[in-house]
């Protein structure tokens, strides 16, 4: 079903950039968010963004969320009801980011955006240890990409990061699942992934360390939580980067789903596995947290 009715549109989109949008766009109207979750407007320097707060949240705690489309495409009203069940099972408010887009704003545009927006919340009085990051498919790359340069400029890290589905390589796709997965994954191709990814790359020097953040130096993160399906055609992006993560000395969590595809848990709705994942997840930050707050005391 999600092959025949959502990944059969985007290959019939092709290169068209502008077809991939309005295809994006198109399914805002299908999303359900959960009773009395609040969505406000927000302006970050500069950069749209909305507060995202299912009922019930902590005041003490945010997350800022990232949305995937490949950097191509999407924006926080794609991803509200992701986001809705995420500050759900958190229990924190989410800042979902409207960062810019490729290709009118390659690399490094929406790392700049994300960076901006972790400094925007320490300038609106969240303490580090109050804060997580985290995304999906692509922004879920963004927000490796943006712990790297945040770390990078010795700014003060959030407490925890999650990755749902994770692009972590946008240069080589040498990773076992992307050629293993190729009739598995009822959603991306390798045609598409390739295709996305040299516009986000633009014409930046291929490289570069950020470009392929799974390889890079990951030492001094926050502990990981990283949740994918096991039909992925990016599955390796995840393994990697834990792998990478741990030899780095740093804390991760991984699961794998399977039968699940690429960034299912945005089919929460409809798949109880889905459900499953973004409780995980919600768990491991809100654990985090606590514990973050507990080390620096009262």
């Amino acid at each position: 079903m999600v092959g025949r009715f959502v990944g059969a549109k985007f290959r019939r989109a092709g290169t068209s950039v502008a077809r991939m949008r309005a295809l994006m766009g198109s399914f805002v109207g299908t999303q359900r968010l959960p009773a009395s979750t609040e969505v406000t407007p927000v302006v970050v320097d500069g950069l749209g963004a909305e507060w995202v707060r299912a009922p019930g949240v902590r005041t003490d705690a945010a997350v800022l969320y990232l949305h995937g489309g490949a950097f191509v495409m999407g924006a926080p009203a794609t991803h509200r009801e992701l986001a809705a069940r995420l500050s759900s099972a958190i229990g924190a408010p989410l800042l979902s980011l409207d960062y810019r887009l490729a290709p009118e704003h390659p690399f490094p545009a929406a790392i700049e955006d994300a960076v901006a927006a972790h400094r925007w919340l320490l300038r609106e009085g969240y303490a580090p240890e109050q804060l997580a990051i985290g995304g999906d498919s692509s922004g879920g790359g963004l927000a490796l990409q943006a712990l790297i340069a945040l770390r990078d400029e010795g700014i003060e890290l959030p407490a925890a990061a999650f990755f749902i589905s994770p692009q972590t390589d946008f240069v080589h796709f040498e990773g076992e699942s992307f050629s293993s997965k190729v009739r598995d994954d009822p959603l991306q191709t390798q045609e598409m992934c390739r295709f996305t990814a040299s516009l986000y790359v633009g014409g930046s020097d291929p490289k570069t360390p950020l470009l392929f953040p799974a390889g890079a130096d990951l030492t001094g993160l926050p502990p990981l939580c990283i949740h994918a399906g096991e039909q992925d055609l990016l599955l390796s992006d995840s393994l990697r980067l834990a792998e990478r993560a741990r030899s780095c000395g740093v804390a991760v969590e991984l699961e794998t789903f399977p039968g699940l595809w690429h960034a299912f848990q945005a089919a929460a709705r409809f798949v109880p596995e889905a459900r499953a994942s973004l409780e995980g997840i919600g768990r491991f930050v809100a654990l985090e947290l606590d514990s973050a707050r507990r080390a620096v005391g009262p």
